[in-house]
């Protein structure tokens, strides 16, 4: 009998960081004004109170998550203008998918709470996951695993370009 090995080296910072408490402290990272977006740090659109950041571990190229600057860990926690702003920023990360990667059509979704399946409970966060009709395939279903065919600094370079002007 033979064993088949597919090797995802780039995984082990998240593993390892699951040990710790989950990929937080790169959530928490990304959500510091430690300067203006950048492919090295993922982050494609700062606001005031709101940011996007590509999904260092994407179900499709172009996945972004949308969140708040602030840490809270639902919307009932947001103030009015975090809220006004998060979903603004929403808009324009839809919009900026779309024109960028033409998909044939988009998942929206907030995953509130580990049992709903959220990775980083603590932090309140939307994905923006651009899909297209066949994207699916045996990988997933067989092996568990998602083929992504772009670099995420090509993601970025594409998004971050697409981004819409206030």
């Amino acid at each position: 009998m033979t064993l088949d090995h597919l090797w995802a080296g780039w995984r082990h910072p998240y593993v390892t960081g699951a040990a710790a408490g989950g990929p937080d402290a790169s959530i928490r990272q990304n959500t510091q004004p430690s300067g203006p977006p950048a492919a090295d740090n993922g982050v494609v659109w700062r606001g005031d109170t709101a940011l996007a950041v590509l999904n260092a571990y994407p179900y499709a190229s172009g996945h972004l998550l949308v969140m708040p600057r602030r840490h809270v860990a639902g919307f009932d926690d947001l103030e009015p203008g975090e809220s006004a702003e998060l979903w603004a920023a929403t808009q324009r990360a839809v919009a900026a998918v779309d024109a960028a990667y033409r998909p044939d059509g988009m998942n929206l979704g907030a995953n509130l709470g580990r049992a709903a399946g959220a990775g980083i409970p603590q932090h309140l966060h939307l994905h923006v996951v651009p899909r297209w009709s066949g994207d699916t395939n045996f990988m997933t279903a067989v092996a568990g695993v998602r083929v992504i065919p772009e670099a995420l600094d090509d993601s970025w370079r594409r998004l971050h370009g697409a981004w819409p002007a206030a």
